[in-house]
Order: C-alpha cells, then sequence, then structure tokens
C-alpha cells in the first residue's frame, strides 16, 4: 500500500522502518524514449509512457519497503533532476512503515452513537425546543 498522506486511513502505523526510494534513470533523447515522433510533433502515448516510468520507480520504493520489512509506504513524494545532458531521474520516495488494521469501535446505544467503519460517530443533534 503506498499513500501520499502522512497515515493510512483504517490503519494504526506500529513500526516505523525508514527512508525508502526508487529510482528510474531515463534518456533525455525524446525520440528514444517515445515522447516526441520522427516528425517532431508529441507522441499521443507520452502521457502512458510519462506514467509508466513513475510507475516503476514506485515499484522499486516499494519493494525496497517490502525487504525492510514493511506493508505500506506513507508521505510518498516525486522528485527528477538532470544527471547530465543525456539522463534524467525519476525518484519515487517516502517512510516505509508497518500498519495494522484499527479496531472498530461498538457502538453503546441508539442510532446517535453509532460509530461508522472508520472509527467516528457523528455529533448528537440538538434537541429541537417546543414553539408554543
Amino acid at each position: 500500500m503506498v499513500v501520499t498522506t502522512e497515515w493510512v486511513p483504517g490503519y494504526e502505523i506500529r513500526d516505523v522502518l525508514g527512508e525508502v526510494h526508487g529510482i528510474t534513470a531515463r534518456s533525455r533523447n525524446v525520440y528514444n524514449e517515445g515522447v516526441k515522433l520522427l516528425s517532431g510533433g508529441s507522441n499521443p502515448r507520452m502521457g502512458t509512457a510519462l506514467a509508466r516510468w513513475r510507475d516503476d520507480a514506485i515499484a522499486q520504493m516499494s519493494q525496497r519497503a517490502y525487504v525492510r520489512g514493511a506493508n505500506a509506504v506513507v508521505c510518498m513524494r516525486f522528485d527528477h533532476r538532470d544527471i547530465s545532458t543525456m539522463w534524467t531521474e525519476i525518484c519515487a520516495y517516502g517512510t516505509a512503515v508497518f500498519v495494522v488494521p484499527t479496531p472498530v469501535r461498538r457502538a453503546m446505544a441508539g442510532p446517535a452513537t453509532s460509530v461508522s467503519a472508520r472509527g467516528w460517530a457523528p455529533a448528537p443533534m440538538p434537541t429541537p425546543i417546543p414553539t408554543d
């Protein structure tokens, strides 16, 4: 499980295992990478290629987290930089954690105190004041 938030809804972080990252290096040759067509125009599949490169970095990061004993990564972010005039680095990074599902609290009585699966209950409605 990989999330960009600081926690995973419905789960409790039991152990923080540290920073993990995944890196994909790509050629800056837009024709080799399939970003541009030989005619010079943009390739209509450019979005798919960019998403695949990000997915590769996330998969590598997730694998590193799994090897460390994590079952989730929180605070995932992306970064990129030029390595040289020929290469660009795409990096996914986050914090590897071990999470467990949070137990669902049971309601005491009545619909005003019922607790949802997310572990919170709505505020009780005020009692109406008679206007006689």
